[in-house]
């Protein structure tokens, strides 16, 4: 069996500082994620994550919710 393989793609508005997560199955859109407007600070900090922090993002944190 093939293993699944996962990407995430990570956009900023800096506005409303927020984040929008964007994953992906093999190269095709699977789900949208939006978090909630985080502090400047870190917004800031936020912005240098990488996938692999975004990935754990999701799994431990509540805040963000599913887009569409």
């Amino acid at each position: 069996m093939r293993k699944q393989r996962e990407t995430i793609k990570v956009t900023s508005n800096k506005s409303k500082r927020t984040f929008t997560i964007r994953k992906y199955i093999d190269g095709k859109f699977f789900v949208k994620y939006r978090t909630h407007p985080v502090s400047q600070y870190e917004f800031d900090s936020d912005e240098n994550s990488t996938d692999n922090d975004w990935k754990y993002f999701l799994k431990v944190s509540s805040n963000y919710y599913k887009v569409g």
